[in-house]
């Protein structure tokens, strides 16, 4: 696992009505922070969101509630004992899960299956209009050994 990125599995509470998940709480361990903010987005079947990272401190918690997602972390980080490492989860309304992803590390995610993937972040950091703390490269840059299109088990 790269250095700082955590997996919690999440607790679907079932029953005849339907299923609830807590997907944050402040007195689990691994998440003792306080978000800034939380927002969702809907991706398409098939669409890839990556890569990108933050170089401002900020931390991500990706779950995904409704869908499924291919998620993508890459430790190019120099001082990092993990640098030159990729992780990759499968997560969405079947293995309801949050992870921890150190911004520093290029992440993304792509839409699999054949719906519409919901995903929900609690960044660490407030989201800046004018000076977004956001670096961009394209998903299928060489620099990063992941193929967003191979085939997905999990």
């Amino acid at each position: 696992m790269i250095e700082g990125v955590s997996v919690r599995d999440l607790k679907v509470n079932a029953d005849e009505r339907g299923h609830l998940v807590e997907v944050f709480r402040n007195d689990w361990e691994e998440y003792n922070i306080d978000p800034e903010m939380s927002y969702y987005s809907m991706t398409y079947p098939g669409v890839v969101r990556a890569w990108h990272r933050h170089l401002e401190g900020q931390t991500d918690h990706f779950a995904c509630p409704k869908g499924r997602i291919t998620v993508g972390i890459y430790d190019d980080r120099e001082a990092s004992p993990t640098e030159g490492e990729l992780n990759t989860f499968v997560i969405g309304e079947h293995n309801q899960q949050v992870i921890r992803i150190p911004g520093d590390c290029w992440h993304g995610f792509k839409a699999i299956g054949d719906e519409p993937a919901f995903l929900i972040n609690y960044p660490t950091n407030l989201y800046d209009y004018d000076n977004p703390d956001e670096e961009r490269i394209p998903y299928d840059d060489d620099r990063i050994p992941y193929d967003w299109n191979a085939e997905v088990h999990g």
